[in-house]
This record gives C-alpha cells, structure tokens and sequence, in this order.
C-alpha cells in the first residue's frame, strides 16, 4: 500500500493552472515542482517576478521516480535543472536565480552588502522560528500543544513584522524574506479556520503586510484552489512529506 500522500490532486487548478500552461515548451532551466507545496511556491514566485523562461514539469515528490531522484537526491520538490545541471533548495535556487539573470528585474537583495546580510538573517529567522511553528501548529493534536504552537508562531511572525519597512519588507522594494514567508502567508487561512489563529492577533502590521503578499500578481499566479485536501493531513497529522515526518519526530525541516 503507498502512502496516503501519493494520491494528492495531480495537477494544479485555478490561476496556477493557467501559469502551467504557459510554461510547457522546453527551455534551458526546467523548473520541478509540486503545485501544492510552499516552498515550490517560493521559486515559482522569483521564476515570475523577474520573467525568466522555464518549464515547467509536475512531480509527485511521494514517488520517487528515477530521473527525479537523479535531480535530486533527496527526492524533494523544488528542483531545477539549469543547462543540463542540477540545482534544489527553495532558497539556494531563488538565490541562484537572482544571481545568474542579472538583467531580470526586479532585483530581490539590495544591492549594499550590509542590508544582503540583513536580508539573509531574516530568512534565517523564517526557516528557524516561523515554520516550524507553523507544522507544529498545524499538525498538534491535543489543545495544548495546538496553543503552544500558535503563541510560538505569533512570536516569530511578530519579530519579522517589526522589522518591515511597509508595504514590503525593505520598503517598495519586493525582497527574498517576502518571497520566502508569502507562501505561508497564502495558506494561513487554514489554520484560522482549524486552530484559532488570527493575523491581527500577530500584531506589528502583520495583517497588512500578509494582505499585500497574498494579493502580489506573482502569488496570485502560483496559487491553486485545493489546499484544503492537503492540508487536512497535516490537521489529523497524517501527512508523510519530509516537514511533516520532521516536524512529528522534533527534527529540523528539510
């Protein structure tokens, strides 16, 4: 018997389905994505921003199929293949990006090596203090545990918040800490419905800056409609992706 996640809905719908089909030809970087997943949605997002030309290609990371694992080992989604090179990470491909299509703007680090450093301390924060309080949130089964989960994650958010700038992180400038936080942003809605969680009881304009990622061309354009079936594994924790198995055994996320 597969694992239950094998049998997620296969492709994606709505507005994302429509960026899909836009990005079927073959290109020189093929972009390996999962349409579910928010750290696809990261990539996907500075493939948009800045208009670089891939294609893309739909992988069911709880299938291990060989030439996926040959892109990538670990067999997780993002993935790239650049000129025939292969690239993965989230972060380590939007970075990737950034730096070899120069002449895509918008540009999402500053330019000033300082506010780069800053910038990077910041992804830092997300990857350690954010996320893994979102799965915990998400996945906790007993009340308490669910509470902990939320007031950590209000504090990670809370600490990020204060440091924007407004609308976006570093000002008018779009950066890398909103592209990596906005995809959770996207998908909060579902622990509001399912764990009590209020963006307004973030504080520290984190409501109105999560309002302005959302509604951003690049997200919209990435998003699908069926979060909800994935999602409610994680709420009965019986989700079998790699943050879900790290997240249930107090691991670092993957």
């Amino acid at each position: 018997m597969g694992v239950p996640d094998e049998k997620i809905h296969p492709h994606a719908t709505g507005a994302a389905a429509k960026t899909v089909a836009q990005h079927e030809q073959p290109q020189d970087l093929v972009f390996y994505a999962g349409w579910f997943c928010p750290f696809v949605q990261r990539s996907w997002v500075v493939l948009e921003e800045k208009g670089i030309p891939y294609q893309y290609k739909e992988v069911n990371p709880y299938k291990k199929e060989k030439h996926f694992l040959d892109i990538n080992p670990k067999g997780l989604v993002p993935a790239i293949e650049y000129k025939g090179k292969a690239l993965y990470e989230s972060l380590i491909i939007c970075e990737f990006l950034e730096e070899a299509y120069p002449d895509h703007t918008p540009h999402l680090l500053p330019s000033d090596p300082f506010e780069r450093a800053i910038v990077r301390l910041q992804l830092d924060h997300v990857s350690k203090a954010i996320l893994p309080a979102f799965f915990r949130t998400l996945q906790a089964q007993e009340k308490d545990k669910q509470e902990a989960g939320l007031q950590e994650l209000y504090s990670g958010l809370r600490q990020l918040a204060q440091k924007v700038k407004g609308p976006y992180f570093l000002g008018e400038q779009f950066s890398l800490v909103d592209v990596a936080i906005a995809p959770w942003a996207v998908r909060d809605y579902i622990l509001a419905e399912h764990r009590g969680y209020k963006r307004e009881d973030v504080g520290n304009g984190w409501k109105e800056w999560a309002e302005k990622l959302e509604s951003r061309d690049s997200l919209v354009k990435t998003s699908s409609q069926h979060y909800e079936e994935i999602y409610g594994r994680y709420l009965r924790d019986e989700a079998q992706s790699e943050a879900a198995k790290a997240t249930r055994a107090g691991r670092v996320i993957p």
